[in-house]
């Protein structure tokens, strides 16, 4: 038996039989109260008939009722307001603060054991399993489980706003810098995020803005910024670029970050920051208002068109300056177009929505992940092989969700998919 099997039984009320303390008061659950995730009671504003009394006030769950005087409730202020100490075995008496008996609980005949058997089943399953419910999954009906990933859907979207929300902070409301901000920090993937947002948030936008129409400065400003251009070069591009990086620098106040922040090591080399900054300048070059533009986009096509960039001509035969490679178009794949759209540009329309009371805009960011193919990585593969497969990134997003936050915690509790397990 654990404590958060306890709190569980408590918050969805699944006892059996009717209930009485330990010096035989009938016991009502009126409300069970909100469940206390920090420090301090278990629940809070719980309401208890206990005999012919109502009690307002808070609710403490253990193990053993010997739990209070071990974690030493009884000295603690915090825990005055509890009107019901709720045990699993009532093995001693406790006292509250000022001396006077808690009324105790024991659940240890009202819990029906086909609902610790479901539990455990989830917690100690008989053979490793991809997630907790994959030998149960299939009982479970689908349209259950679809309005579950709706919901895990808008918690996932609600979590990638908090970046979008942080972002629109530091650019004091502007949603332009916002999403020029976002977009870079996600075309430098896991590795190089943090670099990428210092370079955008080192490199004035009306400065790129400026130099759209040169796709050669803008990328001298980017690489330049990102402090890439230092040292000595035997190429002509590169030189060439640090020349227009010095003119640049000369009439704007530019302080190029340490190129020590920039990782390449274990990336593949389609994937090298050189590269990532020079198709970013690109997409610099495609428009002055960039948010605006991808606000007009009518669908995800027209969106994965417009993040369809190539690397400058130099980098046909590099990915590094100074260092020559088989000659190849280094342009953003399909895969990485995708990954801007579901990571950056939709929690950002989200985000908008909300800010505006705009539901259509809201619906438009999940639109667009139902028209994105599913993603393909170790969790959806997983997914598919326990049988719930997906067809579009919406969907693909909710299970990443799902196994994030609850199968790879085993939190089964919390979860309403393991809710449905363990109740029948």
């Amino acid at each position: 038996m654990t404590e958060a099997f306890l709190q569980y039984i408590w918050q969805h009320r699944l006892l059996q039989g009717d209930l009485q303390t330990a010096e035989g008061l009938p016991v009502v659950v009126e409300r069970p109260g909100q469940l206390n995730r920090d420090a301090g009671p278990d629940f809070f504003d719980a309401r208890v008939k206990i005999g012919d009394t109502l009690w307002a006030g808070n609710v403490e769950v253990h193990v053993k009722a010997s739990d209070w005087n071990a974690h030493r409730h009884a000295t603690n202020r915090a825990y005055d307001n509890v009107v019901l100490h709720v045990v699993y075995k009532n093995d001693a008496p406790v006292t509250l603060q000022n001396c006077h008996p808690l009324p105790t609980l024991e659940l240890c005949d009202h819990i029906p054991d086909a609902l610790w058997a479901n539990y455990e089943s989830l917690m100690n399953p008989p053979a490793p399993l991809p997630v907790p419910c994959a030998e149960r999954l299939q009982t479970i009906p689908g349209f259950y489980v679809d309005s579950q990933l709706e919901r895990l859907l808008l918690e996932r979207l609600e979590r990638k706003c908090t970046l979008v929300r942080r972002l629109l902070d530091e650019s004091h409301g502007s949603w332009e810098h916002c999403c020029y901000w976002l977009l870079a920090r996600y075309f430098g993937g896991k590795t190089n995020a943090e670099p990428f947002e210092l370079l955008a948030k080192s490199t004035d936008l009306r400065l790129l803005a400026r130099w759209r129409d040169n796709p050669q400065r803008v990328e001298a400003l980017l690489m330049g910024q990102a402090g890439l251009l230092e040292g000595d070069f035997d190429e002509p591009y590169p030189r060439q670029l640090q020349a227009d990086y010095a003119a640049l620098r000369q009439g704007a106040s530019l302080t190029p970050m340490e190129p020590h922040l920039w990782k390449f090591f274990r990336i593949r080399p389609g994937s090298f920051p050189t590269l990532r900054i020079s198709q970013f300048a690109q997409l610099m070059c495609q428009s002055q208002n960039l948010f605006s533009h991808l606000f007009d986009a009518p669908d995800a096509a027209a969106l994965q068109r417009y993040f369809t960039l190539t690397a400058s001509d130099y980098w046909r035969t590099h990915y590094r300056f100074g260092v020559p490679s088989p000659e190849c178009d280094k342009h953003v794949g399909r895969a990485f177009a995708d990954m801007l759209i579901i990571n950056a540009w939709v929690p950002l329309l989200f985000e908008y929505g909300v800010q505006h009371g705009d539901q259509g805009c809201k619906d438009r960011a999940v639109a667009l992940l139902q028209q994105l193919p599913s993603e393909n990585n170790l969790v959806i593969r997983q997914w598919r092989a326990v049988g719930l497969a997906a067809d579009n990134a919406a969907r693909t997003q909710a299970l990443l969700q799902l196994y994030n936050e609850h199968c790879s915690r085993r939190d089964c509790l919390h979860c309403g998919i393991g809710y449905k397990i363990i109740t029948h």
